[in-house]
């Protein structure tokens, strides 16, 4: 786990008042950012979704525009977020058969003065809640975990790599 002092946390001015970052001053730059997290699940739920057998629909369609939709939306939904214009979200998923378990991972990009972690992370928690809403009903016990920042690129602080 990371820990950081507080003066160095970018969301607080000099008296510690939380505000939103000034980002004006910064160059335009292209950024990137992949979040990754994952939903373990019984077999027997695992094998509805592979199958796409599922009565509320084709589970993976709908999260993976939950996702996209999200992290259109993250800005409304993480107080301090600057709202961004996203040139590309990219949302897959991949079946993990022997662990019952779906990975979704998220591409986010824009070219602008702030990066689009955030928006990434986001994509992700919503796409997994969302295969969670819609299999509950068979399986209310699925987990979710292994949700974080895997890369990003841009900005001042350059290329980051999990």
């Amino acid at each position: 786990m990371t820990t950081q002092n507080s003066s160095a946390l970018t969301h607080f001015d000099a008296d510690g008042q939380a505000h939103m970052v000034d980002v004006g001053a910064k160059t335009e730059t292209r950024r990137v950012a992949i979040a990754t997290g994952r939903i373990v699940m019984l077999p027997e739920t695992f094998a509805m979704v592979k199958s796409g057998s599922a009565k509320k629909g084709d589970v993976l369609g709908i999260a993976r525009i939950a996702a996209i939709q999200a992290s259109k939306r993250t800005s409304e939904l993480i107080p301090l977020c600057h709202p961004i214009p996203l040139t590309r979200v990219a949302v897959e998923f991949e079946l993990d058969e022997p662990g019952h378990a779906i990975r979704c991972t998220v591409t986010a990009e824009t070219v602008g003065r702030t990066g689009v972690e955030m928006e990434a992370l986001t994509a992700v928690n919503v796409g997994l809640l969302t295969i969670y809403d819609m299999c509950k009903a068979v399986d209310r016990g699925m987990r979710m975990d292994g949700i974080q920042l895997m890369e990003k690129l841009g900005g001042k602080s350059g290329h980051w790599k999990a």
